[in-house]
């Protein structure tokens, strides 16, 4: 069990591996492309285009916003920290737990901001069976 706990836990961390395309549309907002499935603020939201903003820009009133046109929704997400990045690259950042990605930091313009994962939700994702002998497996293993 420490072993398979180990392994899902070293598998974290992925940026812009998966085909993740980020890229700034201005200092405070980036457009992210996901393929995938992925967990914010306890709610899944599908695959697709998001644009990521700050709530404001008054440095008092800390948050962001996903939203997407295509799929006609919107997340606030309050970060837990947010530190300073030494290049302004766009990036996002998951803890992927067998099929299940959690969002955990996105970089916005100079600011990386961390995202709360709930660990509970990753105990439950990794509890869950996973089915590895699907057909409609995309690509080589992990």
């Amino acid at each position: 069990m420490k072993k398979k706990y180990a392994s899902i836990l070293l598998t974290l961390m992925c940026v812009l591996g998966l085909g993740v395309a980020a890229k700034a549309e201005s200092r405070g907002q980036v457009v992210v492309t996901l393929p995938f499935e992925f967990v914010i603020s306890g709610k899944t939201l599908p695959a697709g285009t998001y644009t990521v903003s700050r709530i404001s820009s008054d440095a008092k009133i800390v948050g962001l916003v996903f939203s997407s046109y295509e799929n006609r929704m919107s997340v606030f997400v309050h970060p837990i920290a947010i530190d300073s990045a030494r290049a302004d690259k766009p990036s996002v950042s998951f803890e992927r737990v067998g099929e299940q990605h959690f969002l955990s930091s996105i970089q916005i313009a100079l600011d990386v901001y961390t995202i709360p994962v709930s660990r509970s939700e990753i105990l439950e994702a990794a509890a869950r069976p996973h089915d590895n002998g699907s057909a409609s497996a995309s690509s080589g293993s992990n």
